[in-house]
């Protein structure tokens, strides 16, 4: 009953029947009555007349929820139907919420009381302004000052009401407005900028009231970013921001404004009034903050408003360097002054909190890397002149007093920049390579998430340390060893200090001359082993560890140059390697694995003072180097020496070490096969099934590093392995067709499983890594069609492993056409069966789609011949599938799809089945591409739905189709070419697609594909624009649209890095010289 009169808009609604319902609402009676209020008020709001109630439902309630209920419903209206009110019903609106705001703020008691009220108006006004100012509302301006005049509290609101206008046209309005309106209330603020100014001015020098104050600054702190430049510098503003600086209940509004006002970079007009605030600010801040004080101490016990201070300080002072440092080294008073303030900003750089180093950091970086850059491009004095500022035509003789000029500069910053590199040492991030970590509870522990915000400052910060090494090598090497030289006395050892300085150590490999890195680095390793025998306790030791195998594994170039060194590494390697400490042998596996890469060679020739290569010594005492390590550990170590292996060039010795390598866990496979074939039983043990496992997975290891140099073993165990493998195979069959689906979910069908996909991996590694040698393929290919291919097409779905598809899909990469004869095979067992397993939804088997299409795109690109020959329904099957792929929104799926239509398309052009072909997909292809490139979910496979349509456009004008593409017996009007049909579809195809575009826009868009059709970069650029003007794509994040130009950046940006020395690591350098 109710609810019926609540929903009569026809006389005024019953305010005290609404305020029942709203409180209803918020209320906390049962679930039912929440609903029943929810119901309501939605039908109200959404009532087109409900808006008319709002004015009478504001004056009787004096509930808070049902005001805001009632101007929810009236910022709808404004938002949305504003301009299609009646002229008078718009002005009453406005006339009444200026009264009412002008009301509540006159008096300082409902002001505070209505506060959370005021500012829910204040919104709305700002709203109603977008609409009606400046073209309907002149004067909103000047009333708005003039009634701040009359009151301290109207005056208060008003600053809060222009705070949000700043706000909304300058922060807020993309995508919110148009670009003209925009523009249009940027023009009008600017030229009615003159009163606000003069009442900003006015407040500031007379009122003695904080609040007041307070609401003043935050306003100008609104403004100052785009205010014409005069009413800062041509008058009294800064000279009164100065003056409240000092005061405590002003300090960081203020500081926030000399901020915006920093940050401004126009050219030299107001230099000197720049060096003047600063030098004013300086003599300040010395008393707020004296140079005495320890920042770090003082941010962290002081209370919220201080540490803002200390945040905003990092703001002020790298804002204005980053504009205006040059202005301040011109004379020797503004130096010092500078100076000090570089010392200010290396001490809140040691602040211990994220956001704020991460302020100074950034600067740090960009003021270093404009040192390095000047001093880099000596070499070049006309770029060093532009660096430098210098405008001027370069004269012979003028170089090397530009080249003193530039040596000044870096004499200026050696302080603060020998400073910074302690700075750096002391923070350094941990690098992605490390382990062991401290946890919360202060215990050394293994890393078990990666923290990509620490990533990205390690990378930060190292590229800031390689720069500054770049400065002055001398000072860092210097700095780095009288730190390490304290640790090793003791005298502020602290696992973070010896972490942070061993990363820092890591991080500047490369950037040093080779004898200079060579004297540094025997000293760091030779203090490290020493510090590890001195050091008592597992914690210490395991921190150590740690960092002595992170910085040699940083240092590859050394390692090769030094036998000596190199061997008591991999030793002490080994010893880590029993050190049971969660993560140290980890790590020690992958610093061994990392090494051994590197100077696989240095391993396998007699060195100097030695009976025999160091890997027939290793080999022998592999079984108690190994004794403690984990399975998966053991896989790393197996890799490790499978790379030294392949280092050897003597065929005979090499085989005879992979013998020796594979001893262990040969003699286990031969002892299990042995078992096996006195009672087959045997193999169904758990234990077994894990030993059969764990050798596979030896074995795949030893074929990632060792390639082709693998066969004399894989040769050894592979038709045994195929056994076991349809053995296994039958075992889950069985298992499943007994126990239902939920049998594939038992740990014993699990572990089952494990050993057919790990046996699918070894042969696809080993054919993947071998050379292209054909007797391999013949010997290993037709033995697996049936164990393999059979038994795929044979098991039920839960028990087919996708791994299968992707092995075929590596042999047919690998021997090309050679497979042709095999494609039918291949076809029948693995293409039906699997298409039904994932066309029933986008969810189910996600590792066989991927699989499954790579499998095809294998065979589109080097058996084609054997598509041609499929049946027209297996080609449909085949088109239909590959549609089905790039509808995905899965991207790699969608992706691997789309070059494969492009493959496709690509061969049947080429093909006699080219009009055939093309008469029966043509029009289905452009309209599913049509449908993706303009959904999107699809944004990232944009790159390629261009080059389809491209591919479309141009093979129609082209002529290469002689046969008309529409069906001649159902469309009675014959066009004089397919380019004409094409045209006329297209036009049609979208009309009906997109209601909102007029007819003559599509038609202006698709000639535009015609004629841009030849060249890519134009037509990509046309399809950009159509889908921003289609609106789908309008208000969106669009950057996938330009993810190929981002790459093209990137690039460029890594081509930069490998110029300066130091800055790529060199263990992620390929390099060609891997160790000769």
């Amino acid at each position: 009953m109710a609810a019926e009169k609540l929903r009569d808009l026809s006389q005024p609604i019953d305010v005290a029947l609404l305020d029942a319902t709203v409180a209803a609402f918020y209320g906390t009676g049962s679930k039912e009555e929440r609903t029943a209020a929810d119901q309501i008020l939605r039908e109200l709001q959404n009532n087109p007349d409900m808006w008319l109630q709002v004015v009478h439902i504001l004056q009787s309630t004096q509930n808070l929820n049902t005001k805001f209920f009632a101007l929810q419903v009236l910022e709808g209206v404004i938002k949305y139907r504003w301009n299609a009110l009646p002229v008078e019903q718009r002005d009453g609106m406005k006339n009444y919420i200026s009264e009412v705001i002008v009301q509540l703020s006159s008096n300082e008691a409902s002001f505070r009381r209505e506060r959370l009220y005021v500012n829910k108006l204040n919104i709305i006004l700002v709203q109603v302004l977008k609409h009606e100012w400046p073209a309907r509302w002149r004067s909103f301006i000047p009333d708005l000052v003039s009634a701040a005049k009359t009151s301290e509290t109207i005056c208060e609101n008003c600053m809060a009401i222009l705070k949000l206008l700043s706000e909304e046209v300058f922060d807020f309005s993309r995508g919110e407005m148009t670009q003209q309106k925009i523009k249009e209330l940027k023009q009008s603020l600017n030229s009615e900028f003159q009163l606000i100014h003069e009442l900003c001015l006015y407040v500031l020098s007379a009122s003695q009231r904080t609040e007041l104050i307070r609401a003043t600054l935050a306003t100008l702190h609104a403004f100052l970013s785009w205010i014409p430049l005069g009413y800062i510098f041509e008058s009294p503003l800064l000279e009164t921001l100065l003056k409240f600086f000092p005061v405590p209940s002003y300090r960081n509004l203020t500081l926030q404004c000399l901020t915006e006002v920093a940050a401004l970079n126009f050219g030299d007009f107001y230099n000197l009034q720049y060096v003047k605030m600063y030098s004013i600010f300086m003599v300040q801040l010395q008393s707020i903050l004296p140079t005495t004080t320890n920042i770090p101490e003082a941010y962290a016990h002081g209370s919220s408003e201080e540490q803002a201070f200390i945040q905003n300080l990092a703001l002020f002072f790298t804002s204005f360097y980053k504009s205006h440092i040059r202005v301040l080294e011109s004379s020797q008073e503004n130096i010092s002054a500078l100076l000090l303030g570089l010392e200010y900003l290396i001490g809140i750089s040691y602040v211990d909190d994220t956001e704020v180093f991460k302020v100074c950091l950034d600067y740090w970086n960009s003021l270093v890397l404009e040192l390095f850059e000047a001093h880099h491009n000596l070499d070049n004095p006309a770029v060093a002149a532009n660096m430098m500022g210098l405008q001027i035509p370069l004269i012979p003789g003028m170089v090397d007093g530009l080249g003193s000029q530039l040596l000044q500069r870096r004499q200026l910053y050696s302080g603060p920049m020998s400073k910074l590199r302690l700075l750096m040492i002391c923070r350094m991030a941990k690098p992605e390579e490390v382990l062991i970590v401290e946890d919360e509870n202060g215990n050394i522990v293994r890393e078990t998430m990666k923290d990509n915000d620490v990533l990205v400052q390690y990378k930060i910060m190292r590229e800031t340390l390689i720069y500054l090494s770049h400065l002055d090598h001398e000072d860092t090497e210097k700095q780095m060893l009288k730190k390490l030289s304290k640790q090793l006395k003791g005298e502020d050892w602290t696992w973070n200090n010896l972490n942070t300085l061993c990363w820092a150590i890591g991080s500047i490999s490369g950037s040093m001359m080779e004898e200079q890195e060579n004297r540094f680095l025997v000293m760091v390793i030779r203090d490290l082993l020493n510090l590890c025998e001195i050091t008592k306790g597992k914690d210490n030791k395991a921190v150590i560890a740690s960092n002595i195998m992170y910085v040699v594994g940083q240092y590859p170039k050394f390692l090769r140059a030094h036998w000596k060194f190199l061997k008591t590494v991999v030793n002490k390697l080994f010893e880590f390697m029993h050190e049971t400490h969660p993560g140290v042998q980890d790590m020690a596996c992958d610093t061994f694995l990392k090494i051994v890469q590197k100077c696989k060679r240095k391993f396998v020739i007699i060195q100097v003072g030695e009976n025999e290569p160091f890997v027939s010594e290793l080999l022998s005492g592999l079984p108690s180097t190994i004794a403690d390590l984990e399975p998966h550990q053991i896989h790393t170590f197996y890799e490790s020496v499978g790379h030294m292996i392949q280092a050897e060039s003597d065929p005979q010795k090499r085989d005879e070490y992979l013998q020796r390598l594979m001893e262990l866990p040969n003699q286990k496979w031969a002892e299990i096969i042995g078992q096996a074939r006195q009672s087959v039983d045997f193999l169904k043990d758990q234990d077994v099934i894990r030993t059969v496992l764990n050798i596979l997975q030896t074995n795949t290891s030893v074929a990632t590093s060792l390639g082709t140099y693998f066969l004399s073993q894989i040769t050894l165990i592979f038709l045994d392995m195929l056994n076991v493998y349809r053995m296994y195979s039958e075992l889950i069959s069985n298992s499943i067709a007994e126990g239902g689906p939920f049998a594939s979910k038992t740990s014993y069908v699990k572990l089952l499983r494990s050993v057919k996909r790990e046996t699918l991996k070894l042969i696809e590694t080993f054919l993947d890594k071998a050379e292209d040698q054909p007797q391999i393929g013949k010997q290993f290919v037709p033995p697996m069609m049936d164990p393999v291919l059979g038994d795929y097409a044979r098991n039920v779905p839960d028990a087919r492993e996708s791994e299968v598809l992707s092995l075929f899909a590596t042999i047919i990469n690998k021997y090309k056409s050679a497979m042709i004869e095999d494609v039918p095979r291949i076809f029948e067992a693995s293409f039906q069966c699997t298409l039904e397993m994932i066309t029933k939804n986008f969810e189910d088997y996600p590792e066989h789609r991927l699989k499954f299409f790579s499998l095809l795109r294998a065979i589109a690109t080097h058996c084609f011949p054997a598509l041609i020959r499929l049946s027209s329904q297996q080609l449909k099957l085949v088109m239909d599938s590959i549609i089905w792929a790039f509808r995905h929104t899965e991207r790699n799926i969608a992706e691997t799809g789309l070059n494969l239509l492009l493959e496709m398309l690509k061969n049947f052009q080429a093909s006699e089945f080219c009009n055939q072909f093309y008469r029966t997909y043509f029009l289905t292809i452009e309209q599913e591409i049509f449908a993706v490139l303009t959904d999107t979910f699809h944004k990232p496979g944009f790159k390629l739905h261009v080059l389809v349509l491209q591919h479309l456009f141009c093979l129609v004008e082209s002529g290469a189709l002689t046969e008309p593409l529409w069906d001649v017996s159902t469309v009675a009007y014959p066009y004089p070419n397919n380019t004409m049909f094409v045209r006329e579809y297209t036009i049609k195809l979208l009309s009906t697609s997109f209601p909102n575009m007029t007819t003559s826009e599509v038609t202006q868009f698709v000639t535009g594909l015609f004629e841009s059709r030849n060249d890519l970069s134009t037509f990509k650029n046309h399809i950009r624009d159509f889908l921003v003007q289609s609106k789908e794509f309008s208000a969106q994040d669009n950057k996938d649209l330009y993810a190929e130009e981002a790459a093209a950046q990137r690039e460029r940006e890594r081509q930069r890095m490998l110029s300066i020395p130091g800055l790529i690591a060199p263990n992620e350098i390929q390099d060609e010289m891997l160790d000769s």
